[in-house]
């Protein structure tokens, strides 16, 4: 298949912004207390999902990371990317409030797509709450757009 569904061609991925220290990089243990903070700052975190559970999962296997890229020695962006066969999926894509609009959330979904385009993904998707229309802009910028879908969901219990 050379193209979408409704037959124009694949966007390319694009190509990063330049990160003030370095590239993304996988997160490493001595990340995830930063990773979190910076998560809560951005207002990602919700009551039921534990965000160190969260990082724990995705680093677990071999089709999903957690991102990050470090200004003067502490996290200052991240995205989380999981390829589930299908689709390629961003989560937790953040950057510190005082270095928004310096690219750096460009470079974080950059390197998410080449994550996920290295293992197979063809298309990726994420979620943005409806209310976020800040962030629904810069995505559409990106060339993400609404895919007319519903997302459904439901708790299941464990014991």
């Amino acid at each position: 298949m050379s193209g979408r569904p409704d037959g124009e061609p694949l966007a390319p991925v694009l190509a990063a912004a330049p990160v003030a220290d370095g590239e993304f990089v996988e997160i490493t243990d001595a990340d995830v207390e930063q990773v979190v903070e910076l998560w809560k700052t951005c207002e990602l975190t919700r009551p039921w999902n534990d965000p160190y559970v969260d990082i724990a999962e995705a680093r677990a296997g071999d089709d999903s990371t957690v991102l990050v890229a470090r200004t003067g020695g502490r996290v200052a962006a991240t995205a989380m990317a999981g390829y589930d066969g299908h689709r390629g999926w961003l989560y937790y894509v953040a950057v510190a409030p005082e270095l928004r609009r310096s690219g750096l959330g460009r470079a974080a979904v950059v390197a998410a797509e080449a994550w996920l385009v290295a293992r197979g993904a063809r298309k990726i998707q994420l979620m943005v709450r409806t209310a976020n229309t800040d962030v629904l802009g810069f995505y559409g910028r990106m060339g993400y757009a609404d895919q007319e879908c519903t997302v459904l969901g439901r708790w299941i219990e464990s014991d």
